[in-house]
């Protein structure tokens, strides 16, 4: 047979293990598997390589509305330039954006502008508001949404929808599963009286405390059981909702971040002050260790980097003036791959959490394994290749990682955009990224 990409003498991680074997490429599927399959233009040889399939990071903040972005910060070909060096192939984009991303017009103009303004493909939440809580089921259809994403504690503009009776509203409109970022906004703001500017960046972790997300997510689950609206908790960050959530698979589906799984307090706050403060906070070990034996068990469905950039200058405040959010696009599969080296999880596990898993909860189509038929998306790894994380290395244009001179043991070798090699041994080529189709 001829294709148009051939890659050969690969690792090639499947469903159901992982085999040496070549993948043949024609217009931008997999069209076949297996060993001595034909010719093509353009060949990779993996050998000593792992073919995954392609990394989807499920939550991203590009700060890019269709419009540019916000200079300094970040934008839509900056943010997936950093992610396509990091191995990822799939990006789903928050809805915080100017303009935030909550009617037809302004979801259609974003998808719009993906075209030739991205290195991978991306997917784009839809903001839930009180404005259109009763209508927004038909936003979440529109080609290239993802999902719904409801901020129930602390954001920005209109973007919250705090109280039950307007989570209510927005879990009664539509039917596909909603994002929820579930910290209880009355309890933020209650404990937030009890804090000075200038308090130590450790406070973060004791103003929203533990109860402020449980007490969140125990009022989520009751609405999804009440209306039967499936609910894909994110960022979930306690212990406590770990145990409790393991109740609810029927209706509930659970994503964790790096961050919460590779860092703990109080460390991370004395070493990197506001560079460790995001939303959940990272908490002490204990949490730590709950996240990693919810991956053990199944309880959790996706990870994610909830790559959220800032400028320095705003970062560097005082607490709890300084802004809240981490980089972490680039960095999610280089320091998941070294969780893989040390032997906290299998790079089976990693694929079903990071390619099988976002593609499944979020119904992506076409993407999350090597199949025939599927996207010709891969995340070529290096197992035993070994770098070192660096603030001058990454594509963000605010120019830091709070992973800056960590040394991890796996590093993405080339990344694979539909049969388009957008990414090797470090080089970028020309932004081929497109809209993702999810299933309605």
């Amino acid at each position: 047979m001829n294709f148009d990409l051939l890659i050969k003498n690969g690792s090639v991680v499947l469903p159901w293990g992982i085999i040496e074997a070549d993948i043949g490429v024609t217009k931008g599927y997999i069209a076949a598997i297996g060993k001595n399959l034909g010719t093509a233009p353009q060949t990779i040889d993996a050998t000593h390589l792992h073919i995954l399939p392609g990394i989807i990071d499920p939550h991203v903040h590009f700060r890019d509305g269709g419009k540019g972005g916000i200079n300094g910060v970040e934008d839509l070909l900056s943010g997936t330039k950093g992610a396509v060096l990091g191995g990822v192939t799939s990006v789903f984009d928050m809805p915080n954006t100017t303009p935030a991303a909550v009617d037809a017009a302004t979801l259609n103009a974003k998808r719009d502008y993906i075209t030739g303004h991205a290195y991978c493909d991306v997917g784009i939440y839809v903001g839930a508001t009180t404005d259109n809580a009763d209508s927004i089921g038909a936003l979440e259809t529109i080609d290239g949404v993802c999902a719904i994403k409801v901020f129930a504690g602390s954001s920005t503009g209109n973007l919250l929808v705090a109280s039950d009776a307007d989570i209510e509203r927005v879990m009664r409109s539509g039917r596909r599963r909603i994002a929820f970022h579930s910290e209880d906004e009355t309890r933020l703001q209650e404990r937030r009286k009890s804090f000075s500017s200038g308090d130590p960046y450790a406070n973060h972790m004791v103003w929203r405390d533990v109860e402020c997300a449980f007490l969140g997510t125990r009022r989520i689950m009751a609405l999804a059981r009440k209306t039967k609206r499936p609910a894909h908790i994110l960022h979930v960050s306690t212990a406590e909702e770990l145990d409790y959530l393991k109740g609810f698979h029927d209706i509930a589906s659970v994503e964790v971040l790096l961050n919460h799984l590779v860092q703990s307090a109080p460390d991370v706050y004395e070493r990197l002050g506001a560079y460790g403060v995001m939303n959940p906070p990272i908490r002490d070990a204990r949490h730590v260790a709950a996240a990693w034996a919810a991956i053990a068990d199944g309880t959790v469905d996706t990870i994610g980097s909830d790559h959220a950039p800032h400028s320095r200058a705003n970062k560097e405040k005082p607490w709890p003036d300084c802004a809240a959010g981490l980089t972490g696009v680039q960095t999610l599969l280089p320091m998941m791959l070294e969780q893989v080296h040390q032997g906290k999880l299998s790079l089976l596990r990693l694929v079903d959490l990071m390619s099988a898993g976002p593609a499944r909860i979020y119904g992506a189509v076409n993407k999350g394994r090597i199949a025939a038929g599927y996207d010709a998306d891969f995340s070529i790894v290096d197992l035993k290749k070994t770098e070192t994380i660096s603030n001058e290395a990454m594509a963000t244009q605010c120019g830091w990682t709070p992973f800056d001179g960590v040394s991890v043991t796996g590093w993405p070798a080339a990344t694979i955009v539909r049969g388009n090699i957008v990414m090797r041994e470090g080089e970028v080529a020309t932004p081929i990224g497109q809209p993702i189709h999810f299933r309605s």
